[in-house]
């Protein structure tokens, strides 16, 4: 695609954390210009006056959906909650491509999304055509996808952690443990009491134990993996943090697999990986090495127990477990450089 082509796209959702940090890594995409951003709760508002730290990108004001020229948009990136985006995606015209943050078109059966999010999916014939949008595992298929549906932030990170250890049937299909934590972004802006300042701040506290939304998106990846059935047990904590997330997974070694063959099959698996990166042996991937970064972070490290092993991930909750990510396939569905928009470093300390 000719270097100067701009892509005229929306954002639905825009007012969002996810929106933000989407709006933020276009802004600066040389072949993406920001046509509409869409907000219900926040139309009519300037862009300057719900994220003030985005005032000098000149964008146009926020607007409703029906308030959109859709004749005038290529592609469509959704940061909607899930049960609302189903809804409004599929309302829109079947020509343009979607890339979709939510979680409704991640889990393939619409009973297995009605049993975890309460209700019917509202377009159970666009889950066909949906393509998972973890980038580094389903990149032939984004390449020609019209709607890609972007990971979960938590299955994200477990899941570049595992996914070739379950392909190459290294690690047990019921021995997986995780211990999983995230900022506080990643329950999204809407106000609610367990992440008011005085309420999340100087503590550590799990949530949705037992029976966490972004459970059955880790088991189908996994299950197609390995073959055959796999259950995880995963329990995530609120760490008192604006953005970033860590991953602890237990696992059990299959057969005669030792943690440095895990170690080599994530190397190789992601060697030509811009930005999953399994570190030397012996760093700790940390939260703080990744932040504001498109950047994953493995380390693999032998368990004390015999038979065991423990696979660590990091990223940044909001751009490789959202926004990021969202770009990245984008970068892939119009034929662009993966790391197009991307190049940006961590920011530390």
């Amino acid at each position: 695609m000719a270097a100067k082509t701009k892509i005229r796209a929306a954002v639905l959702g825009a007012s969002g954390y996810t929106g933000a940090d989407l709006i933020r890594l276009t802004a600066r995409h040389p072949n993406i210009a920001l046509t509409a951003l869409i907000a219900k709760g926040h139309a009519g508002q300037p862009l300057a006056q719900v994220f003030p730290h985005l005032a000098t990108l000149g964008l146009p004001a926020l607007v409703t959906s029906d308030q959109v020229d859709w004749s005038k948009i290529d592609v469509a990136f959704c940061g909607l909650p899930h049960a609302t985006a189903h809804g409004e995606i599929a309302k829109l015209p079947p020509r343009l491509k979607v890339i979709d943050m939510s979680a409704d078109f991640r889990l393939r059966d619409p009973a297995v999304y009605a049993e975890w999010y309460g209700g019917k999916h509202g377009a159970p014939q666009l889950l066909k055509e949906a393509v998972y949008g973890l980038t580094e595992h389903y990149a032939e298929e984004i390449k020609t996808a019209r709607l890609v549906a972007c990971p979960g932030c938590y299955p994200t990170a477990v899941l570049l952690a595992l996914l070739p250890l379950a392909k190459g049937k290294l690690i047990e299909a019921d021995g997986v443990i995780i211990d999983a934590k995230s900022g506080v972004s990643g329950a999204g802006r809407t106000l609610k009491q367990n992440i008011l300042f005085a309420e999340a701040g100087e503590g550590l506290s799990p949530y949705g134990i037992g029976n966490h939304r972004h459970v059955p998106e880790i088991e189908q990846e996994l299950s197609a993996a390995s073959g055959t059935r796999v259950t995880i047990n995963f329990t995530p904590h609120l760490v008192p943090m604006s953005r970033g997330e860590l991953c602890t997974c237990y696992v059990a070694l299959a057969g005669k697999a030792t943690a440095g063959d895990l170690r080599s099959t994530l190397a190789k698996a992601y060697a030509a990986s811009p930005f999953v990166h399994v570190v030397e042996e012996g760093v700790i991937p940390a939260t703080q090495h990744v932040r504001g970064s498109n950047l994953c972070h493995i380390g693999v490290f032998a368990d004390r127990l015999s038979g065991r092993a423990i696979v660590i991930s990091a990223i940044d909750n909001l751009v490789k477990g959202s926004a990021g990510q969202a770009l990245q396939n984008f970068n892939l569905m119009y034929g662009f450089d993966e790391t197009l928009g991307l190049e940006q470093l961590p920011l530390f300390p």
